[in-house]
């Protein structure tokens, strides 16, 4: 039945009435419900009942309806504006209930259901209290702001920016560029992409190191948006055909959070990546970092050494900072005098002097540590090894009786040899200097709440290296509310420390395979053997580790 046919069934208007719509649709164009609407003749309310007969779908009224918390973080807060769609409550594990105002927008519905991985079942709610319910579940979350030099300073000569009232004042742009960052921030992700398409801008954040849909931005908001972010990081907003690099401190519930912006020209716009490097005062122990007994003995053997350079090697974003505070936290007392030079600082260590690189004040790794090294250290950390005199520096003062703790950018333990070669150290002076090479990578944490367990299979025993036959149980991920449906929440580490030893030290200047056969032969646990161990006994899936280790077989 028609829409107006229904109304006139339940008593709600007359046969007159909707005739007078009728005539109205044809010479304007709108739609009957609206005119019914407009004229008072019919509530929005009544509208929806009747849409739910016609869509054989079921109404409710989302006023008095609860509405589950976890429900409502499956879809980022512009995704729920824009189609007016509430997840409100799960129907079962995988099957989410979502109120709707509009059953029409076929398009809307479908990039809902793309951006989710659990069925949906829609139901019809009054637009206006639909409104309103959204108004009121989303105006209770936190609020990004900028923060100000009372409460947290910042870099001089960084502009300071007054956000907290992000409200009806507040532009589009500036409320979306807000409530994007701040849920990413909430939902702990590492980066926020945003990407700029044909017809439309996605946003998307990688959360325990997997890529996942924020938004959809609609083209004509895009450039305002990302004229936000680059205003914000203090870069040229004029400028649109060079890539730009710049950095910004934000406030949410009370933490300062640094983000570093990089912004790329591409076919449909510049793309703006956010990196969110949230500051702490809180920091794993060596204890729980999730090292095996053989390489947490290895490893402290190494830090515990009066002078030489323990190296964290692997990606970015691969926990390795982490890592060296948690020695560092080992390592800290009063007979030590230890500092570090970092880029962010991203932990407060107390009794440890702690310096920020600023690049455009022209304090740089370089220039720092020369600096930190007439200022009597016992132990330092440097951040990252970029180039050739930071490395230059610092395997000189490992060989010089400081203890030195830094990070490189390489693949395996055996890649960060190489890798230092190419920056121009000569092979006889990291044989000197190497203590260690820790190699790390981050994978995902099985939600306790849903995961299962099932027998391995030939070849999964195969992979493991278990003998044919031998039992042993896996862990897989399912998904429910506590994970987001994803199965997994929260990462940890897997490793391969590889102590340089004296047969070691012989082969510095060689293959990388060579080493890195050497170091097994040595009883070195590999990246994946050691995703294998954490595989087995439950905490991540076999799965997950392929994906980060990769598959020998």
């Amino acid at each position: 039945m028609q829409i107006g046919s229904l109304l006139i069934r339940d008593s709600v208007i007359t046969g007159e009435q909707l005739d007078e719509a009728l005539a109205e649709k044809d010479r304007t164009g709108q739609r009957v419900g609206d005119i019914l609407a407009e004229r008072g003749w019919a509530t929005t309310a009544d509208l929806a009942r009747a849409l739910a007969e016609q869509w054989n779908l079921e109404f409710v009224d989302i006023l008095t309806t609860e509405v589950e918390p976890e429900a409502v973080k499956l879809l980022s807060e512009p995704i729920v504006r824009r189609y007016r769609a509430l997840p409100i409550r799960f129907l079962s594990k995988n099957l989410v209930l979502v109120a709707i105002s509009d059953p029409t927008d076929i398009l809307g519905l479908d990039n809902i259901k793309l951006s989710l991985d659990v069925n949906l079942k829609f139901c019809l709610a009054d637009p206006n209290d639909l409104e309103r319910s959204i108004d009121q579940i989303f105006s209770q979350r936190p609020t990004l702001h900028v923060v100000d030099e009372a409460l947290a300073p910042v870099e001089e000569g960084e502009e300071r920016y007054d956000l907290a009232l992000v409200s009806d004042e507040a532009s589009p742009a500036i409320s979306l560029v807000n409530q994007v960052l701040a849920q990413a921030i909430q939902d702990r992700a590492s980066d926020v992409h945003f990407e700029p398409q044909e017809r439309q801008m996605i946003v998307r954040a990688r959360v325990d190191g997997v890529m996942r849909e924020l938004a959809t931005v609609p083209k004509t908001m895009q450039q305002a948006a990302l004229s936000r972010l680059k205003v914000m990081a203090q870069l040229d907003i004029a400028e649109r055909s060079l890539p730009q690099d710049g950095r910004s401190v934000v406030k949410l519930n009370g933490e300062p959070i640094d983000l570093r912006v990089a912004v790329l020209p591409t076919t449909y716009g510049e793309k703006v990546v956010v990196r969110i490097l949230q500051r702490s005062s809180t920091h794993a122990s060596l204890g729980e970092l999730g090292m095996s007994e053989q390489a947490l003995k290895s490893f402290v053997h190494a830090i515990e050494q009066p002078f030489g350079c323990v190296v964290a090697a692997g990606p970015t974003g691969a926990g390795k900072t982490t890592t060296l505070y948690a020695a560092l936290d080992r390592l800290n007392s009063p007979e030590r005098s230890i500092t570090t030079i970092e880029d962010p600082v991203e932990y407060e260590l107390a009794g440890v002097s702690q310096i920020q690189v600023n690049a455009k004040r022209g304090l740089t790794f370089a220039r720092g540590l020369r600096t930190i090294l007439r200022a009597d250290p016992d132990a330092l950390l440097v951040g990252e090894i970029r180039d050739t005199e930071t490395a230059e520096i610092a395997v000189q003062a490992a060989m010089t009786g400081h203890l030195v703790l830094t990070t490189v950018h390489a693949q395996t333990a055996a890649a960060a040899f190489a890798r230092l070669q190419d920056m121009g150290i000569a092979p006889y002076m990291l044989a000197n200097a190497l203590n260690c090479i820790v190699s790390q990578r981050l994978v995902r944490v099985l939600c306790p709440s849903c995961r299962s367990v099932t027998e391995a299979t030939e070849a999964e025993r195969a992979e493991l290296r278990l003998d044919p036959g031998t039992p042993a149980q896996l862990y897989r991920p399912v998904g429910c509310r506590a994970c987001g449906n994803t199965g997994y929440h929260g990462r940890t580490a897997i490793y391969e420390v590889l102590p340089v030893s004296g047969e070691i030290r012989k082969l510095i200047g060689r293959t990388t395979e060579e080493i890195h056969d050497a170091a097994v032969e040595a009883g070195m646990v590999t990246l994946e053997q050691d995703g294998h161990r954490i595989a087995l006994t439950g905490v991540t899936s076999l799965e997950e580790v392929r994906r980060v280790a990769g598959n020998s077989l």
